[in-house]
This record gives structure tokens, C-alpha cells and sequence, in this order.
């Protein structure tokens, strides 16, 4: 039987909700496709820092590192007590493995309150450099404050990393619609976005089949809001698509409709949601598990592609269909998207459809 281990980091809040819906789902669709997964939970986030004295305890990198891939609930780092092991594990699992593309799709389904439909785009970020300052240099911070009175932010941009963004771009889009958007400024960042484009191009060029034009990035915000479904894939540097996916997921219904996935050029990936660990709501049991299981459902079909482990692609495709049947009726979605059930009842209506899809839409 085919196998694959993956690790399960339930982060904060809602993150303890969601992501063991999120596992309940894999793992019915991982038994009717023939799948063997290897669970393995591991510490991380406010509770490992009460139970272990560190949010990211020694040993999980190296223990995550003999893994496929894992899921990575939010985590609610804002709430954290100052103090040397409160620290934000992001960025760090991003670097560590070197997930520099973090793929973001948006798609509009009906009868959730999307302001538009046949909405269905991808928006790849670039993961690791960029503005934020806790992922742009190597030690010390790309923000630091000279004077009481002044505060300096660098933002990092690379040959390498724009160039390695831009062909998993290019690789969604030959797989797609075949369309990509360049989203920058380089009519102010004439370097900075300007080598991000030129490397960009340069990668394309090994994509003759894939068509390419570029928006300047104020001018895509607005298009974004006028006319989405001109867009397929679109490929931008981190801060802007940091921004511009939430604005997308805005479109769709909200932030419990913003799956992700974190990937690289390395043997693992990360499952990570868009959205943040909603403390307003945790424990409340209404949390949208959407974007969370599709976000896991995504690195199934990833792995069993990259490996070509067939088993794993047809669990994700179980999850994506009764995913699309759970959102087509308000009995079995959340409030947030018209919905009139919780976590636990979409989760369960997720799970029932895996496990009675008839045998010859199976094949």
C-alpha cells in the first residue's frame, strides 16, 4: 500500500479545531483511495510553550524533516508573552525548508455570498523575502529604528528567489489555464521589482507555451475588485501578495475560504491556511474548517504528484469533490458562508460523502 507520513501542528485558537477536522477528512478519503498515512502530532505554538518552555521545541524541525509534509493550523503569535521561546514559528519552518512559494488559490462557489462568480485564481507569493522582517536576513531584523523618531524597513529581493518563484508559477500555470500575471512596482522599485521582473521573464522563457503579461500592482488591486476572472495565475513578491490574498479571498466569502500551500524545491511541503487564529472565536465551535482541509487536500495532491503516488491524488480529489458538496447546501456549511451548521457538522458532511461516493465515480 502506498504510504506517506505527515505531521500535525494544531497551532493556536481555532487552529485546535480545524485542523483536527482537517485530519478527519484526509484520513477518510486517504482509506477509500488505498492511502496509508503516518500521523504524527507535534508540538508547537502557546501550548508547547506552556508545556514545553518553547513555541518551536528542540527536535521538531529534525523530526518534521524525515516527513512528506505537514499540516501547520494558525498560529496566534500576536497573543504570545514576550520572552526568548515565544517565537513566531512561521518563518521559521518557511526558511527552514526552504518553502519559498506559497500558493494561494481563490474560487468563488455558489450560493456563498461571492461578490462575483467563476471567479478562480492563484496567487503565488514569494515566502521568504521580501519586507517582512523576520524571514529577509540571516541574523539581526530587516527593521530596525536608528531614532526614537525614525523607523527603517528593508525589503530583500534576489535574483534566485524571484527567479525560483516565477517558474513554480509558470509550472501552475502550464498545468492550468496556461496565463500568468506578473504583479510589482517597478515604476518606483526600479531595482528591486525591476530585478523581480527581469527574473521573472527569464524564467518564462523556458515556459514558451505559457502566456505572460505584468500589472503594476495598484492597477491589479483595482482589477481585482472589477474584473477577477480575467486572472489565472499570478505571481508577486511577499508583502504584495500577502496583501492581495486577502483582498482576493474578500471576493469568495472571507478569509475561511483562503487555503494554502507553502512549497519548494526540498522533499516536504506545508499545509497553512490563509487566515489568521481567530481567538474571537476559538472554542465556539463555528469556525469555516474550508480552508484549512482544502489547504491540507492541496498538499495531498502536491506529494502524490511530486512522488507519483497515485493513491494520494485520488484522496485528494475525494476531498475536493465532497468539499464542492458540502458548500452546495446551507445545512452543511458554516455561518460565515450562509451557512447554518459548525465546524463539526460541515467537517461531518465532508467526511459522510467521502465515505459513500459510489464505487464507479471512484474509478
Amino acid at each position: 500500500m502506498a504510504h506517506l507520513t505527515l505531521g500535525i501542528l494544531d497551532g493556536d485558537d481555532i487552529g485546535l479545531e480545524i485542523v483536527p477536522a482537517s485530519v478527519r477528512v484526509a484520513r477518510a478519503a486517504a482509506a477509500r483511495a488505498g492511502l496509508d498515512i503516518d500521523w504524527r502530532p507535534m508540538p508547537i505554538g502557546r501550548r508547547a510553550l506552556d508545556t514545553h518552555g518553547s513555541t518551536m521545541p528542540d527536535g521538531t524541525l529534525e523530526a518534521l524533516a524525515a516527513m512528506d509534509g505537514f499540516i501547520l493550523g494558525p498560529i496566534g503569535h500576536r497573543a504570545y508573552p514576550k520572552g526568548p521561546g515565544a517565537i513566531n514559528p512561521h518563518p521559521i519552518l518557511r526558511k527552514h525548508f526552504g518553502l519559498f512559494a506559497n500558493v494561494r488559490p481563490t474560487r468563488s462557489y455558489p450560493g456563498l455570498g461571492a461578490l462575483f462568480d467563476d471567479v478562480d485564481l492563484v496567487i503565488v507569493r514569494e515566502n521568504n523575502e521580501g519586507f517582512q522582517p523576520d524571514r529577509n536576513v540571516v541574523a539581526g531584523s530587516g527593521e530596525f529604528r536608528p531614532t526614537e523618531d525614525t523607523t527603517i524597513s528593508v525589503r530583500v529581493i534576489t535574483r534566485q528567489g524571484s527567479y525560483r518563484v516565477a517558474r513554480a508559477a509558470l509550472e501552475i500555470a502550464r498545468a492550468r489555464r496556461r496565463k500568468l500575471t506578473l504583479v510589482h512596482k517597478n515604476t518606483v522599485f526600479k531595482l528591486g521589482c525591476g530585478m523581480f521582473v527581469e527574473e521573472c521573464y527569464r524564467a518564462a522563457e523556458q515556459f514558451p507555451d505559457v502566456t505572460v503579461d505584468e500589472v503594476i500592482v495598484d492597477t491589479f488591486a483595482m482589477r481585482l475588485l472589477r474584473d477577477p476572472q480575467t486572472f489565472d495565475v499570478v505571481v508577486t513578491t511577499n508583502m504584495f501578495g500577502d496583501i492581495l490574498t486577502d483582498e482576493a479571498a474578500g471576493l469568495v466569502g472571507g478569509l475561511g475560504m483562503a487555503p494554502g500551500l507553502c512549497i519548494g524545491e526540498g522533499a516536504t511541503a506545508m499545509a497553512q491556511a490563509a487566515h489568521g487564529s481567530a481567538p474571537d472565536i476559538a472554542g465556539r465551535g463555528i469556525a469555516n474548517p474550508f480552508a484549512m482541509i482544502e489547504s491540507t487536500r492541496m498538499m495531498l495532491d502536491w506529494l502524490g504528484r511530486d512522488r507519483g503516488v497515485a493513491q494520494a491524488v485520488a484522496a485528494a480529489a475525494l476531498m475536493g469533490r465532497a468539499t464542492v458538496a458540502a458548500l452546495a447546501r446551507p445545512e452543511t456549511r458554516t455561518g460565515d458562508i450562509r451557512g447554518t451548521t459548525g465546524t463539526a457538522g460541515m467537517t461531518d458532511a465532508i467526511v459522510n460523502a467521502i465515505k459513500t461516493e459510489t464505487d464507479h465515480v471512484l474509478a
